[in-house]
């Protein structure tokens, strides 16, 4: 299937990780899957090739989206493109751990900036567009950390907790658009972001003993942009194996 079919999808901080598993996933439902990253552009284009070898559109879109005007300038060259996005997934993130006594300005800075201020500068000029043709799909990625805590990421935590206060509210003002908005919270998944925890570390923390794979959250996310969860919406839904 042509991504155009199904119009257009984009994928923040789309070039590893589970960001790269869902711009995989959506490609192969039949979107033209648009993948933002920041600098990783050789990571990126391997994404791009792969998909491309299995018969999937992927566009390439760099940009930071802790930058307003960058972010601004980015989404209305993608907004020229007469096919509409129908579907958005924030995905970018960063971490920049620390106890928070020790935390500095620029620590919490920089983790609330990429995930609570990238989410307001790409879905904000989204929305219209959205609300015109009375149909969309947000989906935003949490974490567990968002809903529980954990030590060493109190500027983490908010920034996920924060993007599920957007979800919620944003649900509220889009419903009646028919354009939904939920959230997605992973526990342990097999990125670089957890390759510092031992497989039996992992046995002993998730009830499920193991850590998940990306392509499981991107499964979930393949779910939620589908026609059958239109009346799913302001919900956050844990892909933690029992942790919680």
């Amino acid at each position: 299937m042509v991504g155009s079919d199904k119009g257009r999808a984009l994928v923040t901080g789309g070039s590893r990780g589970i960001g790269a598993a869902v711009v995989r996933r959506l490609a192969a439902d039949g979107f033209a899957v648009i993948l933002n990253y920041r600098s990783n552009e050789d990571a990126a284009r391997a994404v791009q090739a792969e998909v491309q070898a299995s018969g999937g559109e992927v566009t390439l879109c760099a940009f930071d989206v802790a930058n307003r005007a960058a972010t601004a300038q980015a989404i209305a060259g993608l907004l020229e493109d007469s096919r509409p996005i129908s579907v958005l997934v924030n995905n970018a993130g960063v971490t920049a751990d620390a106890a928070f006594p020790a935390m500095s300005a620029e620590q919490w800075d920089r983790v609330l900036q990429t995930t609570l201020n990238g989410f307001y500068h790409v879905t904000q000029p989204l929305i219209m567009p959205m609300v015109r043709r009375k149909y969309g799909r947000i989906i935003n990625m949490s974490s567990i950390s968002g809903i529980s805590g954990n030590r060493g990421q109190v500027n983490y935590a908010a920034a996920k907790a924060g993007l599920l206060g957007a979800t919620k509210a944003l649900s509220l003002e889009l419903a009646k658009r028919r354009i939904t908005v939920n959230a997605i919270a992973p526990g342990l998944i097999d990125t670089e972001m957890v390759q510092g925890i031992p497989p039996e570390m992992a046995k002993a923390i998730v009830p499920m003993q193991r850590l998940g794979t990306p392509q499981e959250v991107a499964a979930l996310v393949s779910f939620l942009a589908g026609n059958e969860a239109g009346y799913i919406t302001g919900q956050v839904f844990r892909i933690d194996g029992g942790l919680g």
